[in-house]
């Protein structure tokens, strides 16, 4: 849709659905998630939108490859109810979880900098309560990402518990940052089993790779997203 609509322009509910490629039906839809302000009415009861409207849809598609679709609805929710101040906040909370991510991603770059050849390494060293307790997860996690073939500890063959020895320890690690990064447990199976096999990080070259851009992206998308609810914004007045 474009923006050289005079003020006081009447668009049909079609008309901003083509403009972006979406059905009447999610506009109606972005409506009454109060994504869209409330349109006006023609006496027999068609809804009409304005260049205003316009606006708030062209923001809010912004806003979700940068927020989310969750985070996106709740700024657009708090800007058309005039919370602006907790639009704001909603999105400094999305900055500040890009951050996290990106100091996450530092980290298993460093981790895997470091990453030792797993075999020959030395006798058990841990047991699953110590383990889970370090990395801040449920032993039943462990237990999870044993049975998806992540985490390979060895049993004591008295007792029958489960020990981690330094090799079974370092992919825990692995597999735990790695799912902070936003990866899935199907997906970080080949790249724990690529480590064991190669004794290094080389062959995670190209998944850092990827994570770096899906980053970046989501830096991009958020200038844009900031570009268009700012527009909007002024629209509104």
């Amino acid at each position: 849709m474009g923006r050289n609509l005079q003020s006081g322009a009447r668009l049909r509910p079609v008309d901003l659905a083509r403009g972006h490629g979406l059905s009447t039906q999610a506009v109606r839809n972005y409506e009454e998630a109060g994504i869209l302000p409330a349109a006006d009415r023609t006496p027999h009861g068609y809804r009409t939108y304005t260049p205003l409207h316009a606006g708030a849809l062209r923001a809010f598609l912004a806003l979700v490859p940068a927020h989310g679709h969750r985070t996106a609805t709740s700024v657009m929710r708090a800007v058309n109810e005039g919370a602006a101040e907790e639009a704001f906040r909603l999105i400094d909370e999305s900055h500040a979880q890009l951050l996290d991510d990106r100091r996450t991603l530092q980290a298993v770059e460093s981790a895997f900098r470091d990453l030792e050849p797993a075999a020959g390494s030395g006798p058990g060293v841990t047991f699953i309560g110590p383990l889970a307790g370090k990395l801040g997860i449920r032993p039943a996690t462990l237990r999870k990402w044993e049975s998806a073939g992540l985490v390979h500890p060895r049993r004591d063959p008295r007792t029958g518990y489960r020990v981690y020895d330094e090799a079974a320890v370092q992919d825990a690690g692995m597999t735990h940052q790695l799912r902070r990064g936003g990866y899935l447990l199907e997906q970080i199976a080949p790249l724990i089993a690529q480590v064991r096999a190669a004794g290094g990080p080389e062959p995670l070259e190209a998944a850092l790779r990827d994570w770096h851009g899906r980053l970046a992206a989501r830096g991009r998308a958020m200038l844009a997203g900031a570009a268009e609810l700012e527009a909007y914004l002024r629209t509104r007045g």
